[in-house]
């Protein structure tokens, strides 16, 4: 298994929408893996395919405590939303140091294929289903920020600008 670098925001990869996942194979387990020690390295509870630079519908996340539940969904597709609404902060290891209020069904149904190709579904709520949909939108080309305001969207893009400058003056020194 391996780290792999985590793109960062604004790079085009994650503006895609990506292209389902025709089978599941070797490569595609492999990549699944280095996912799951990316996201647990970074630290964080979701990463999806684009956010490491593969344009493909998949995504893996871990909400447990203990960081020994890993799942796996290729080409997940959300079937259907519970009524109830949830406004939290959401954070994105492409956006560091971001947080910001986005609201998000908190219940989801799921259907997806698992890494040996079978067709699964689960009932989420809570923090997994909002993980889920935060990283089913970056399939779609969509990060987090997309869902705030104009002016939230603009302040949290020149957040991020002022510091990655500070975070490159603080390695010029």
């Amino acid at each position: 298994m391996a780290i792999l670098p985590i793109v960062q925001f604004p790079n085009p990869v994650l503006a895609m929408k990506c292209q389902p996942i025709a089978e599941v194979n070797d490569d595609i387990r492999r990549l699944a893996a280095d996912m799951g020690e990316t996201m647990y390295k970074a630290p964080g509870v979701g990463l999806a395919a684009p956010q490491v630079g593969e344009p493909i519908r998949m995504v893996v996340i871990d909400v447990s405590e203990d960081k020994n539940q890993l799942l796996t969904l290729i080409n997940p597709v959300i079937t259907e939303r519970g009524e109830e609404k949830e406004t939290g902060e959401e954070g994105c290891l492409s956006l560091p140091g971001i947080w910001e209020k986005v609201t998000r069904n908190t219940s989801i149904t799921v259907q997806f294929m698992d890494l040996d190709g079978q067709k699964q579904e689960i009932h989420a709520e809570g923090l997994l289903a909002i993980c889920i949909q935060h990283e089913l939108d970056h399939l779609e080309g969509t990060v987090f920020i997309d869902h705030l305001s104009r002016l939230k969207y603009d302040r949290a893009c020149a957040k991020l600008k002022k510091r990655r400058l500070q975070e490159k003056r603080d390695k010029a020194d």
